[in-house]
């Protein structure tokens, strides 16, 4: 892949040629030249979009995308096409499919599917067998067939010494056990943030403590066996704190927050729109500003769109029945550009990648080129139109979002809309 990229605004702190614009010479997937008004000899291929930005590519810890099993909601090929149009060149991608990933064989499937595509798919094997919570999964072999890390997908681990020997034995080769924070007993029959909303609308409440009290056990559990720890979707002030005290106390532990809720209260639910029924549910004001504070002080890692691709079946239903989860790829740039500043929000979108097994590939010479292309000044109204996605479950239909992404360069592929 040969190509020349004019006029580009680079926006990587790990690059000599941060904040500045420039030309970007790529020859067979490497940068070969960095510079103004650079010539085009060879007749390469040239990209101009207006107010054109470039970053390091962006990185999602949490993605579904069905396949196997549902291709009616996604397919591997669509889902990979769908995020490297959203800006992303590397996503994780979790195993709720059916059958569940939790074997070797499983992992090398999708490995395999993404061969030689731009976006890098970074497979999550199951932590126990058919994600049913009872026995362990084959983490070990599934971590040599490439699996990235280890995660029952929005499913507690009800079993303390389930999760307290899963640290144990993947801390022997350096595996990530991933604990989804609630605690059912408590979280019971609820489908909203528990809170006088959820009076108000006649619907049963999942409390902040489902969460905290599950976080706070996974921390004592792995202070006790040590090993590597990620809590993803976390969701409410005290949940903040609680990791926040782990990480003071130099436990290896990471959290993710889904972008959303950074973005919508529960008082998002009084239409009873099904888009809305997300997991961990959508908390209240102090909660997103504890969440915003916390991706401040680097307390929580990573955003994730939490992307999940649901048919029209399973949320066009009574909210009580509806499936929890919204798809995210196409949105998160433009819901994040609404909360935080365009160099927080680049930081956000490439950060986490060495947790999960990416490479990060700064913007200099003599380097793979590794990018996102995007421009961050538009300003939109969120529809149908933007979604690349077969599933159309999004929580942000119709919000005004900010920022464009053009495509992303990776892998020797160019992707652009």
């Amino acid at each position: 892949m040969n190509i020349l990229i004019k006029s580009a605004k680079i926006l990587d702190t790990k690059s000599d040629f941060h904040n500045t614009v420039q030309d970007i010479l790529v020859e067979d997937g490497l940068i070969t030249k960095i510079g103004s008004h650079l010539k085009n000899p060879n007749a390469y291929t040239e990209i101009a979009f207006k107010d054109l930005h470039i970053s390091q590519g962006w990185f999602d810890s949490s993605v579904c995308f069905g396949e196997p099993g549902f291709e009616e909601r996604e397919t591997i090929e669509n889902g990979i096409k769908t995020a490297a149009l959203s800006g992303f060149t590397a996503v994780a991608l979790n195993p709720n499919t059916n059958p569940i990933i939790d074997t070797s064989t499983d992992v090398s499937y999708l490995k395999s599917k993404g061969v030689n595509k731009a976006v890098k798919l970074l497979p999550i094997g199951a932590l126990t067998k058919g994600s049913k919570g009872i026995d362990l999964a084959e983490l070990y072999d599934m971590k040599n067939a490439g699996a990235t890390a280890f995660y029952d997908y929005k499913k507690p681990i009800s079993n303390p010494n389930l999760l307290k020997i899963a640290l144990q034995y993947a801390s022997n080769f350096n595996g990530l056990v991933c604990s989804y924070p609630q605690e059912n007993k408590i979280a019971g029959l609820g489908v909203m943030n528990e809170n006088v909303t959820s009076t108000s609308l006649g619907l049963k409440g999942n409390p902040d403590l489902a969460e905290e009290l599950q976080i706070a056990r996974d921390l004592f559990l792995l202070e006790y066996t040590g090993g590597k720890l990620h809590i993803p979707t976390i969701s409410t002030a005290k949940g903040v704190a609680l990791i926040r005290e782990a990480k003071a106390k130099k436990l290896d532990v990471s959290c993710s927050v889904a972008v959303h809720n950074l973005y919508f209260t529960d008082e998002s639910l009084t239409h009873f729109d099904t888009n809305f029924k997300v997991k961990p549910p959508l908390r209240t004001l102090d909660d997103i500003t504890a969440l915003i504070d916390g991706l401040k002080d680097g307390t929580i890692d990573m955003v994730t769109s939490d992307h999940n691709p649901l048919d029209i079946e399973l949320k066009k239903i009574e909210f009580d029945h509806a499936e929890y989860g919204t798809i995210g790829l196409e949105s998160a740039f433009g819901a994040l550009l609404q909360k935080f500043t365009l160099k927080k929000t680049i930081e956000i979108l490439t950060r986490g990648k060495q947790r999960f097994g990416a490479s990060e590939n700064p913007i200099k010479i003599g380097g793979k080129i590794n990018a996102t292309l995007f421009n961050p000044a538009l300003k939109y109204s969120f529809s149908k139109a933007h979604i690349h996605s077969k599933s159309y479950n999004a929580i942000f239909m119709d919000e005004t979002l900010k920022g464009e992404v053009y495509g992303v360069i990776a892998n020797n592929t160019l992707v652009l809309k």
